[in-house]
């Protein structure tokens, strides 16, 4: 299984008074269009998952949709409780098994991502910073599970040109 873990791309700030409930925040638009210009390039170079899983999260699902959007429209993105702040790695692993899928991408938050990212890719004692819309291709061999992933690239929007 190939598994993309993108961290959302820009959102308003933190603590905007426009957004009393944090889970409502959305993006804004240039990085929204950034992220959309960096998910064409990768698109273009052969990132294809079959599954799309987001955080219920408004920036979240809207940095998902514009994902699958780049992908004309397919797949479905499914929102999981799993990606949404303090992420539950054990249920993502037993979903994502479910899928049935040589592909799928997981669209969550900051230290989420990078916390999954580590325990995927090691004994969880891997350090991991990723900004904004980055995307990080993990390769899984045998069963999807924790340790069971080497990290074949990591991209952020500015090394796309985004």
């Amino acid at each position: 299984m190939l598994l993309y873990i993108i961290r959302h791309a820009y959102a308003y700030e933190h603590g905007d008074p426009r957004w009393p409930d944090d889970s409502q925040r959305p993006l804004e638009a240039e990085g929204a269009e950034r992220f959309r210009r960096g998910m064409k390039k990768l698109v273009e170079g052969g990132v294809k998952p079959e599954v799309i899983a987001s955080s219920p999260y408004v920036r979240c699902r809207q940095t998902a949709d514009i994902l699958r959007e780049e992908l004309d429209g397919r797949p479905a993105v499914v929102e999981l409780e799993e990606l949404a702040p303090g992420s539950d790695l054990d249920g993502l692993l037993h979903w994502s098994r479910r899928q049935k899928a040589d592909s799928v991408a997981w669209v969550g938050h900051s230290p989420d991502v990078e916390h999954l990212i580590a325990a995927l890719i090691s004994e969880g004692d891997a350090n991991v910073r990723i900004a904004k819309g980055t995307v990080a291709a993990i390769r899984i061999y045998g069963e999807l599970a924790a340790g069971s992933g080497e990290l074949k690239w990591l991209v952020t929007l500015k090394t796309l040109g985004a």
